[in-house]
């Protein structure tokens, strides 16, 4: 039986991130992500975490980051924003977003958050699905 492990963007793991992230924005680079994972690793209001499958191969991600300015349907501040979240198309509809959503809720909530929000495109039926599916609930 497989086991799943959820783990924080560190320097060792950048690679593999940027990879996966490159399957959910690929107008990107892999470049540009890389870039962008060491500016969450330095950051104290950007968190990522990585899971995955019998701690070998990584198989999704999720991006958080503390936000202070005003976001869509929430009346606190400061508010966790799930920036972006993705499982490898063969690991999906197993309920595995959920422990990468409940991580990025713990971080929140450590950094005095009350709130978690996220958001997606009008035309993004895939995505709108998997909010509602994770307990996201449409507000504008």
């Amino acid at each position: 039986m497989s086991s799943f492990t959820v783990s924080i963007l560190s320097l060792e793991n950048l690679q593999a991130w940027s990879q996966l992230r490159y399957l959910l924005w690929p107008h990107y680079s892999i470049d540009h992500h890389s870039q962008d994972g060491m500016r969450i690793i330095e950051s104290s209001n950007s968190m990522s975490f990585l899971l995955s499958i019998d701690n070998s191969k990584f198989i999704g991600f999720s991006d958080a980051s503390i936000r202070t300015d005003y976001v869509n349907g929430c009346s606190h501040s400061p508010v966790a924003y799930l920036e972006g979240i993705f499982i490898l198309d063969e690991f999906r509809r197993l309920g595995l977003s959920n422990l990468l959503l409940q991580e990025v809720e713990k971080w929140g909530k450590s950094k005095g958050c009350l709130e978690l929000a996220s958001d997606t495109s009008i035309d993004n039926f895939v995505s709108q699905n998997m909010h509602h599916k994770l307990g996201f609930t449409p507000t504008e």
